[in-house]
């Protein structure tokens, strides 16, 4: 009998193909994620399941679920919307996506330190409001990469392959990074605060968890420059909004990109949607062909090697294999 799984939206055929050659497959295709009372209705009684960062993976869930369920397979990097230890606690092992979202995501941090950096998306909407008049010396002006520095606040794969790119803009490369090691030319700070102090941008890449969690708050806005531009690629409760909106507002700071919010989707009456200086995108950082088609293809692999019984290609978890 084929393993009976559930897939919490559809996937790219690339991963999703695999999925339904192997298993009896429940596809969520509706544009919506499912509600939580849908999602625990659907779990129930599979043996593996597919989820999004927008399913929440707990002890409830698992409970819904029912003692057969043999794998989880997060299609994401980032598994902030799985309880960890929930999962772990019943030998169960959890897959994820790493590595192939490094370079479409490192793109999309530098694509918004250019966008606030140079006001990009505000001269767009500059034309298309009717604005544009004349040519004028003073008109739009924005920051320069070139002889400036980087701050780069989390030095994993994302981090390094924006230090990468950031060598061609002849920027100079600080991080901060306790357990990283310097390269592609780029200075290790001893502490975040003399990164803040010498940076002309700001990118952050860390994980979320209870020690970054609203980390960039006031404390660290007031410490970066008046002209500098801050970005956010990493998770959205990273930042704390109300912090961001007054630094920005009262232009303590030049500009702000955000590709990741807290919520998401950000709601219409976000005060940062106000701001004519911060640029947000709907978490668009793995929103390539290829990458996409590499995240299903490795989400199906989890859940497939999970469903037979063998070690998962990417585990989250691997401590579930020492009780075996």
């Amino acid at each position: 009998m084929r393993p009976k799984v559930f897939v919490a939206r559809k996937m790219r055929d690339a991963g999703l193909n695999l999925v339904l050659d192997f298993c009896d497959a429940d596809v969520w295709d509706q544009a919506m994620p499912p509600t939580r009372d849908v999602l625990l209705e659907k779990v129930r009684g599979v043996d593996g399941f597919i989820s999004m960062l927008t399913d929440r993976v707990d002890a409830e869930l698992l409970d819904a679920a029912g003692s057969q369920l043999k794998v989880v397979s997060n299609h994401a990097v980032g598994f902030d919307n799985i309880v960890v230890p929930d999962v772990t606690a019943r030998g169960i092992p959890i897959g994820n996506t790493p590595g192939i979202l490094t370079d479409a995501t490192a793109d999309i941090a530098f694509a918004l330190l250019l966008a606030a950096g140079r006001r990009i998306v505000e001269s767009e909407r500059y034309i298309r409001e009717g604005k544009w008049k004349t040519w004028h010396p003073s008109m739009l002006l924005g920051m320069d990469m070139a002889g400036k520095t980087l701050g780069i606040v989390g030095f994993g794969r994302i981090g390094r392959a924006v230090a990468k790119r950031a060598v061609g803009f002849g920027l100079r490369i600080i991080f901060y990074s306790p357990s990283a090691e310097p390269e592609f030319g780029a200075i290790k700070m001893n502490s975040l605060d003399e990164l803040l102090k010498q940076s002309d941008f700001v990118s952050v890449h860390t994980p979320l968890n209870a020690a970054t969690r609203h980390m960039v708050n006031a404390d660290f806005l007031s410490k970066m420059k008046p002209n500098a531009v801050f970005v956010n690629t990493s998770r959205g409760p990273v930042v704390d909004q109300t912090a961001l909106y007054e630094a920005l507002k009262a232009k303590r700071i030049f500009a702000a990109g955000l590709d990741v919010t807290d919520p998401e989707p950000l709601p219409l009456d976000s005060p940062l949607l106000t701001l004519e200086n911060c640029v947000i995108l709907p978490h668009i950082g793995s929103a390539s062909e290829h990458t996409r088609d590499e995240m299903a293809r490795l989400a199906a692999e989890n859940l497939i090697a999970g469903l037979k019984g063998e070690r998962l290609p990417h585990c989250v978890n691997p401590e579930v294999y020492d009780r075996k």
